[in-house]
């Protein structure tokens, strides 16, 4: 059993992608082992569905699975595209769909969506894409060198407009050594959004709480504790990114403690309030598995 403070870094904090690589399972299984994930005794862990608009309609098909009360929340995923016309096309399919699929109010709710900016994207584009998705949250996603860049311009965005703010969505990994950005790349990521109360959304590679090496991307892997903990804790301490590339490389549990009233790595600590607001704007990580996740933390005695 879970204590107060490691809840509290975990609570909705896995969007259980299980159609993408590495799993890459076919919709029916991935729907079936989600309605059995909302019924478990960990479903606190859990967030939403990653599901590509392209798969809506088959999706619709099988709502049958779910039931008011365990019903399924979708992170809707739309399409890349090359450039700002074929942006706000797409976005406005999109937004088709997700109204679509929406109206199956008992069932099934849109908690987010989720796209690739293009290149060419500024302040006038989102501001257009605004229009088009409304007040639904929205993470938007660019490459980890463009991050600090595209946060400048979602946070310059977030502070002309009244409605739900736009958040960041970075990539964390992949399936090839290549796929993964670099400790200082996040950190970079993580404290940048931190001094714009920007959200920030993680997506592949967070397999594991701890960092570690792992043969199967002949790579290190990035610890989903190191990135929340670190997210959380730059915000409240103010680090740098130095600082936080330094958890961000810990590869030993040891150095974290989860306690009742508060979480702290290497004496740097966050009370269970402070941590709960910071979650507010650190939000999920999509993740192909939701076993193994839970698995690794039984392992280290934290569930």
């Amino acid at each position: 059993m879970a204590n107060a403070s490691l809840e509290t870094l975990l609570a909705k904090s896995i969007d259980y992608a299980g159609m993408f690589p590495p799993c890459s399972l076919a919709l029916e299984p991935a729907f079936q082992n989600h309605a059995q994930y909302v019924r478990s005794s960990e479903a606190w862990m859990l967030n939403a569905f990653v599901l590509s608009i392209e798969q809506f309609d088959a999706a619709k098909q099988l709502l049958s699975l779910f039931d008011p009360a365990h019903p399924l929340r979708v992170a809707a995923l739309g399409p890349k595209t090359a450039n700002a016309d074929a942006f706000l096309e797409a976005l406005e399919d999109t937004d088709v769909a997700i109204r679509s699929l929406s109206s199956n109010v008992d069932l099934v709710s849109i908690s987010q969506l989720e796209m690739f900016l293009p290149q060419d994207v500024d302040v006038g584009l989102l501001k257009e894409a605004r229009s088009i998705v409304g007040n639904l949250p929205v993470f938007w996603e660019a490459p980890p060198e463009r991050a600090e860049q595209i946060i400048a311009l979602l946070a310059e965005h977030n502070s002309n407009e009244e409605s739900a703010a736009f958040g960041y969505k970075l990539r964390t990994g992949g399936v090839t050594a290549d796929a993964f950005p670099t400790s200082s790349q996040i950190a970079a990521a993580l404290v940048t959004p931190a001094t714009h109360q920007l959200p920030i959304k993680f997506t592949a590679g967070l397999h594991h709480p701890i960092r570690q090496f792992r043969d199967e991307v002949k790579t290190k892997m990035h610890g989903f504790l190191n990135v929340l903990g670190a997210a959380t804790l730059a915000a409240e301490h103010r680090w740098d990114a130095r600082q936080a590339a330094i958890m961000l490389e810990d590869e030993s549990v040891d150095s974290f403690s989860f306690e009742k009233d508060f979480f702290s790595w290497r004496g740097w600590t966050i009370d269970i309030e402070r941590l709960r607001y910071r979650r507010r704007f650190v939000a999920s990580f999509g993740s192909c598995s939701f076993d193994e996740p839970r698995e690794d933390l039984r392992a280290l005695r934290l569930l």
